[in-house]
């Protein structure tokens, strides 16, 4: 199972550490690869040195120094995930390249997109009983780049051929949000597609939807998009009981 892993879940270390024992807990029934981001993080520390934050695309334009400091930023949390779930060790992409990427666009500066995982490499640590835990820099042209974690996440599901939870901050895709009852539990991908041309998905789902479905057609089984925020709901999104079920 493929856990991706950030944004407001990380925001509190309380929070934080009670998705890392959820992660934990759901080795007993399968084993798993996180996939983290860290926006909360980077923002903090480039405030700290006066960088402003500019997106476009709904992806940070990150500069050469801004690159150094999402990286430096990125690798510390990594760290104190892995340490936080145990029994895991804390990946970047330039790590026997974990994450091999190309330059989204020149406009965005240091961020990439995913072209390559190891998946070789996640394969020997799991089967050694180690959960790998992974930040999303990937290494490309010219040293490091800045990935998207939920496409980053997507690319692993993918390669390895296992299915993915995104952990977010609502319950899952809406057909008319925020009415609980339009919960949907499944879709199919011609109905996110029709969402998101309907105009039901929207906002901050559409590119949690489309890294769903870019996992799914890089071979992952199902997608789930599913609360990080509340208790008990990584096991059962894992099982098809929370969260929308994304299927090809």
């Amino acid at each position: 199972m493929i856990v991706k892993y950030g944004g407001n879940a990380m925001k509190s270390l309380e929070l934080r550490r009670a998705v890392a024992a959820e992660i934990a807990a759901l080795r007993a029934d399968f084993p798993v690869v996180v996939v983290h981001g860290g926006g909360p993080v980077i923002e903090r520390e480039l405030a700290a040195r006066g960088i402003e934050s500019e997106f476009r695309q709904g992806l940070r334009v990150t500069t050469p120094e801004a690159m150094d400091v999402v990286e430096m930023a990125l690798s510390q949390l990594n760290k104190q995930l892995s340490e936080e779930v145990g029994g895991a060790v804390g990946l970047m992409g330039r790590d026997s390249r974990l994450l091999v990427a190309e330059v989204h666009s020149p406009e965005l500066g240091r961020v990439g997109r995913v072209t390559g995982v190891n998946a070789a490499l996640l394969r020997t640590l799991l089967g050694a009983g180690i959960t790998p835990v992974v930040g999303c820099v990937a290494v490309g042209d010219g040293g490091a780049l800045n990935v998207n974690a939920d496409t980053a996440a997507g690319a692993v599901a993918g390669a390895l051929e296992e299915g993915i939870v995104f952990l977010t901050d609502v319950d899952g895709v809406y057909r008319a949000y925020p009415d609980p009852a339009s919960l949907a539990s499944h879709l199919s991908r011609a109905e996110a597609e029709e969402g998101i041309r309907a105009g039901w998905i929207a906002g901050g789902m559409i590119p949690k939807v489309r890294a769903a479905l870019e996992a799914l057609e890089a071979g992952a089984p199902f997608a789930v998009i599913a609360s990080g925020m509340k208790a008990g709901v990584l096991a059962a999104a894992a099982r098809g009981k929370a969260g929308t079920r994304l299927t090809p």
